[in-house]
């Protein structure tokens, strides 16, 4: 084994010195035999290049309201450019960027809709979500003060709960904290269930639950079960206008704390943290699951759904995109869910369970046990 790795290494350095050569390149990129990967290669690394205009694209099409202006009919860049007060030249501009990325499509009487962009206005809170990124662009615009620590973050501010405890969330902003993770929720909560049954639960409790909109997606799955909601305060006073128009309000308990200021509610016999952890610091983490292990009864389970990095084998969705949003947001960290594994199992959990994820860019689940 120690023979093999020093080849490999010499291998795979030969193999990068070749691609870093620019003759190499040049030979390659007319070789029959290379042609195709590397020109591949190459705009693969232009898509890397240019992806924050791509993504810019998208937001200024979302701000616009472009997709659902062209939805019903295709709209000309004149039309378009009139009702938003933007020249019909610049407008092209952006409907053809729109085409290049697959969210449009040009058609005889202008632009319509693509079954890119058509499925993107169907994802519950996408929109919301691409709007709200604004505030991350803004603090990616110098990177390397980011990864020093050197940036006033906009995130920090929009989620001021999870630096300060309950009492920072000011008026308004939980109410916008709640929409926004609400809106997304509903993908969280189909994929979560996907690897999760809680046939033989009677009572789960969800712990930094929200408004409900995951209980609201368990409890339509689940109509025997009895739910308890925990969370600040200010989130769950909306916890009645998403939970009652689905009929879940009476077998609903809101028990409205902070679970690193309270202690946590005891009577479930399950337990859910659904995009909790990743909002802290390990040591916040493992006080937390501790304290659910200590409120479990014995064959209590334990469920964890949340994006989760990649580990050893990293992915563009969760070591880059949500990692940096954490560290964006000044706290918390995007985990593997072997990591996961690990704090559950210190924390006294068995039968540790980590199904491969059906979409890794919405969520992973990793579920746990009380030993009998």
């Amino acid at each position: 084994m120690n023979e093999v790795a020093p080849r490999r290494v010499k291998v795979s350095g030969l193999r990068n010195r070749l691609a870093a050569s620019r003759r190499f390149q040049r030979w390659a990129s007319k070789f029959p035999l290379t042609r195709r990967k590397t020109r591949t290669e190459g705009e693969q690394i232009f898509d890397i290049v240019s992806g924050f205009v791509y993504s810019q694209v998208l937001l200024a099409l979302v701000e616009l309201d472009i997709l659902a202006d062209v939805a019903a009919r295709p709209m000309t860049p004149e039309a378009l450019g009139d009702k938003h007060d933007i020249d019909p030249k610049r407008m092209k501009i952006l409907l053809h960027a729109g085409v290049s990325v697959g969210l449009l499509k040009l058609k005889k009487k202008g632009y319509g809709l693509s079954q890119r962009g058509a499925a993107l206005l169907g994802v519950p809170g996408l929109e919301a979500l691409i709007r709200h990124h604004s505030y991350f662009y803004r603090d990616l615009q110098d990177p390397v003060a980011l990864l020093r620590g050197k940036v006033e973050t906009e995130l920090s501010e929009f989620w001021p709960y999870v630096f300060e405890g309950p009492d920072a969330l000011p008026e308004g902003t939980a109410e916008t904290y709640t929409n926004l993770m609400a809106d997304s929720q509903a993908l969280i909560a189909e994929d979560t269930l996907r690897f999760v049954s809680l046939k033989n639960v009677k009572r789960l409790m969800d712990i930094g639950g929200g408004s409900g909109a995951f209980l609201a997606a368990v409890g339509r799955a689940y109509p025997s079960l009895n739910m308890v909601l925990f969370d600040l305060p200010a989130v769950t006073a909306h916890a009645r206008d998403h939970l009652e128009p689905a009929g879940l309000w009476g077998r609903t308990e809101v028990i409205p704390g902070s679970f690193r200021q309270n202690d946590l509610p005891e009577g479930a016999d399950a337990i859910s943290l659904v995009r909790v952890l990743y909002d802290h610091e390990d040591s916040t983490v493992q006080s937390l699951l501790a304290d659910v292990y200590a409120v479990l009864p014995p064959g209590g389970r334990l469920i964890i759904s949340e994006p989760m990095s990649g580990g050893d084998t990293p992915l563009r969705s969760t070591d880059a995109y949500f990692a940096l949003y954490c560290m964006a947001m000044q706290t918390g960290q995007v985990r593997s869910s072997d990591r996961i594994a690990e704090f559950c199992e210190k924390a006294g959990f068995v039968n540790i369970r980590k199904p491969k994820p059906f979409r890794p860019y919405v969520t992973r689940v990793v579920t746990a046990v009380k030993p009998i």
